[in-house]
């Protein structure tokens, strides 16, 4: 591990996964990293206390390591971290911040426009087409499946992110009007890990 300073320690700022917020920063040696790694729990360097400590090793307060990213000069790392209870020492989820902000589910955002355009009578909604032509939706749903093989094949990345959205919301539109939720599909694709 590089270090940035005489101490031989690295600043570790702490982010959790399941929704980007920093949590703390903290520091950490060789052995630090070492015990991270070795057990799958973060562990850090107290400058106060100059000595090893496992994150919530006596408030339960663990963090389970899931990503450990060093910089592009070596000398700070980002841990994305599964956290358990709080991270700061004060007893709020962050040391930055009280709460935890949401992260933005544009899944959510999407369903919210989809339940909207239903009930709607705007006939120039292009969503609320789809839902009243299967046969228009299915078309499309088609018709981006071989954009999107196209656009992977020319290895044209911009491409692919642009037509694979497009694909994405057609078949939201059909999982919308089927009543499947996306959580479904999560549940389903969870059970695919392997």
């Amino acid at each position: 591990m590089s270090q940035s300073g005489n101490d031989g320690l690295m600043p570790v700022v702490v982010q959790d996964v399941r929704n980007n917020n920093v949590l703390m920063l903290a520091y950490m040696n060789d052995e630090a990293l070492e015990l991270t790694r070795k057990t799958g729990y973060m562990h850090y360097w107290s400058r106060s206390r100059n000595a090893i400590w496992k994150k919530g090793e006596t408030s339960g307060n663990v963090q389970k390591a899931v990503e450990l990213l060093v910089d592009c000069d070596g000398d700070a790392m980002l841990a994305r971290v599964e956290q358990t209870g709080v991270a700061c020492h004060t007893g709020t989820y962050s040391c930055f911040a009280k709460d935890p902000i949401p992260q933005r589910d544009v899944f959510a955002e999407l369903w919210a426009v989809f339940s909207e355009r239903e009930s709607s009578q705007c006939e120039s909604s292009y969503t609320r087409k789809l839902m009243n032509d299967r046969n228009l939706l299915l078309k499309k749903i088609g018709e981006e499946s071989s954009e999107v093989i196209i656009a992977a094949k020319d290895k044209e990345r911009g491409e692919v992110v642009y037509e694979a959205a497009d694909l994405m919301y057609h078949l939201m539109v059909l999982l919308y009007g089927e009543g499947i939720t996306m959580d479904e599909i999560k549940k389903e694709l969870e059970g695919r890990r392997r």
